[in-house]
């Protein structure tokens, strides 16, 4: 019963360590704002938007028909009108719980825990009743939403449809905060603090030497991790504690899975990534992507990315690194743990290397550019696979814009409603998975249902924020010039080959036709770096993505996302100010190694910086500690006192080697004060009746 009781007693607390933040700016679809080509006619927004001219034309036509003839009262319901083109109208308008008719309207003072400007302590909702509240409004917005609300005529006044401000105000009226937004009359405005210092040094510890492409915190929740390399074989890890001195362990005798008969492995070939089923304790299935060859491997069999409907013909390409096109092909395929003697899926030490099921198969027209990590969205359930442009240089055939291509994607599966032969054969699907029904193709026809973003060149690690999930990001990596980090949405167009991270590209060849600038919305990144930051002599980079930082480990690191270059030069710290506004700076941090490291780390000549080599990937534990793995061996990020940097948040004193780690910072401390007071007392009600009920049973 103490265990029980104990584990009840860090839950709750967990919780009240939950920041309730509001997310990025997202529009009404769920899709990122865009800069419009031309300034809004109607609307005055500027910068950043929701709404393309057609859209803003629509919103004036909606206002006439309203017919209002009082001034005063015709301005606010215009500005309530055009709050639809707001950035962050998804959040004004509610539109992952119930859709709202006419935003949140601000009716009372900004609350302490609030991101947004001050500006919001107007009370913005008795205003619009104090100007509107006698005048006739046809086709009112504010009519038939609330219970009080009674049935009238399409031409009305607020007095004929509720019978107080009060009431109005119940049902229209919110304040900001908890993390939320509301409307007051003009453009969502957060409060921007200062910028927060940056860490001094990201200290780290080598724990392992093997070289590892993927590493997956196992779904049980323990201190166990899979390892995969490129080669194809994945094995089970345990994680030592910080400061113990210990090292991974891991059979390498032993491995979980061994795919290497049917993996080829080449510089960007190989088995790209391994994805658990959120379900996975319950039903032991678990997925793998990779590459293979089908002049080795008969089951190597898909049709080829390069195809009439996409208007390529691969008998007029010729080879690519000694390959002939579509020899190599990108697999997903579904592996179970189900097949070993014990129904205990946490305790299966290995597997058989015998696919379940072939989820996807495609041809892959040239050996580079493939991606190929997949990942579980956290909150939908969902398949994400991302996917390169499948060329060596320029995206010569355009796959990345071209809307029937799944190169130069990511696209998103529903791999637990398994369709019909029929259902594959009629949608034209490349495998054993079905369309999510709200992709993006939903709303964009000419989209292949698959695809949930596209716009990219190589996707290079992708990451879902552990405390914000509607945070997305993806690393892309660039050309000539630019290496980009994009937060990812639904149906965003992220500009590759029209764009190179912020610039505009040109291609130096285009067999398969251009796509104008004009046509599309791009959505810049949000970080990123020139080649000649890596290496003024060469300019060479490649950017590998990361993770927000959102273990307690290094509380000066907390809530920044780390990415780095291919080839082990830097690491950079994203810091976003204000919080949740999508707005990023960067630093480039000092790295070094602890002394005490349980491997000896090298370092580079006349440098304090490791010798990592090539950093081809991250990993996060179930401890939300981060990884850096990289050709010279895995490298965890430990507290910034074992390398002698200063961060004032870490309680050294309340640390000890083998213990889990600091006590919460101030960090910490500072986000429990971000839970609403009735939502804290709600759960610590909750919390105490459970304890109670277990005492007394």
């Amino acid at each position: 019963m103490g265990g029980v009781l104990t584990t009840i007693f860090l839950f709750c607390y967990m919780m009240l360590l939950v920041d309730h933040s509001t997310p990025h700016p997202l529009c009404t679809n769920l899709r990122a704002p865009f800069t419009p080509k031309a300034p809004l006619a109607f609307c005055q927004y500027n910068g950043s938007v929701c709404c393309n001219s057609t859209e803003d034309q629509q919103l004036q036509n909606q206002f006439k028909a309203m017919n209002v003839s009082d001034s005063g009262c015709a301005s606010l319901l215009k500005s309530i009108r055009c709050s639809r083109c707001d950035q962050f109208s998804s959040e004004l308008y509610r539109v992952e719980s119930k859709p709202k008719k006419v935003p949140v309207l601000c009716n009372s003072t900004v609350s302490a825990n609030s991101t947004q400007s001050q500006r919001a302590a107007i009370n913005f909702c008795s205003k619009v009743w104090d100007e509107c509240h006698n005048v006739s409004i046809s086709s009112s917005p504010f009519s038939l939403q609330g219970r009080d609300a009674r049935l009238v005529n399409s031409t009305s006044k607020l007095t004929d449809l509720w019978p107080s401000k009060s009431a109005f105000c119940n049902e229209f009226g919110g304040a900001s905060g908890d993390g939320l937004v509301c409307f007051d009359g003009g453009p969502v405005s957060l409060n921007s603090s200062e910028t927060p210092s940056p860490p001094s040094g990201l200290c780290l510890e080598k724990v392992g030497t093997g070289a590892y492409l993927n590493m997956v915190p196992h779904p049980d929740g323990s201190n166990r991790v899979f390892l995969s390399n490129q080669d194809g074989k994945t094995w089970l890890a345990t994680v030592p504690e910080p400061g113990s001195g210990s090292k991974l362990e891991l059979d390498e005798s032993n491995p979980f899975l061994d795919l290497t008969d049917q993996v080829h492995a080449d510089v960007e070939l190989g088995m790209m990534g391994i994805a658990f089923h959120p379900n996975f304790q319950q039903n032991g299935r678990f997925f793998v992507s990779f590459n293979c060859d089908k002049i080795i491997w008969p089951e190597c069999s898909g049709r080829c990315s390069c195809n009439t409907d996409v208007g390529c013909d691969p008998s007029k390409l010729g080879s690519d690194n000694g390959a002939m096109p579509c020899q190599y092909h990108s697999v997903i395929a579904e592996f179970s743990a189900n097949g070993t003697k014990t129904v205990q899926h946490s305790s299966v030490a290995s597997v058989k290397p015998l696919e379940v099921r072939r989820i996807l198969t495609m041809g892959l027209h040239f050996t580079s550019h493939h991606g190929g990590q997949i990942l579980f969205g956290p909150e939908d359930g969902h398949l994400y696979f991302m996917v390169g442009d499948g060329e060596g240089r320029g995206d010569p055939y355009n796959f990345s814009q071209n809307k029937k291509s799944l190169l130069g994607k990511i696209m998103r599966l529903d791999v637990d409603k398994i369709p019909s032969a029929k259902e594959i054969s009629d949608l034209g699907l490349w495998g054993n998975y079905s369309i999510p029904a709200d992709n993006p193709y939903s709303e964009d026809k000419q989209l292949q249902p698959e695809i949930w973003a596209l716009g990219f060149r190589n996707p290079w690690r992708c990451s879902f924020d552990a405390e914000r999930p509607s945070y997305f990001l993806c690393a892309d990596v660039g050309q000539d010039e630019y290496e980009e980090v994009d937060i990812v949405t639904k149906g965003g167009n992220y500009g590759w080959r029209v764009y190179e991270g912020p610039f505009r590209y040109n291609p130096p060849s285009s067999p398969g036709g251009n796509t104008s600038a004009s046509s599309i919305n791009p959505i810049f990144p949000v970080m990123g770096y020139n080649h000649s930051e890596v290496n003024k002599a060469e300019g060479s980079a490649s950017i590998t993505g990361g993770y927000f930082y959102r273990s307690q480990t290094d509380p000066c690191m907390y809530g920044r996302y780390l990415y780095t270059d291919l080839y082990g030069a830097a690491v950079w710290a994203g810091t976003e100010n204000p919080e949740n506004s999508g707005n990023f700076s960067t630093t480039k941090l000092s790295v070094s190694c602890d002394r005490d490291s349980p491997i000896q780390c090298d370092t580079v000549k006349g440098s304090s910086f490791p010798s990592l080599g090539f950093i081809t990937s991250f990993g996060q534990d179930n401890r939300k500690d981060i990884y850096l793995l990289a050709s010279n061996g895995v490298y965890r990020v430990v507290r910034p006192s074992r390398c002698n940097y200063n961060c004032s948040q870490e309680n050294v004193t309340a640390f000890t080697p083998g213990s889990s780690g600091p006590s919460p910072s101030p960090s910490a401390a500072g986000r429990l004060s971000t839970v609403p007071l009735m939502k804290l007392l709600r759960l610590l009600l909750s919390c105490s009746l459970l304890l109670l009920f277990l005492t007394n049973s």
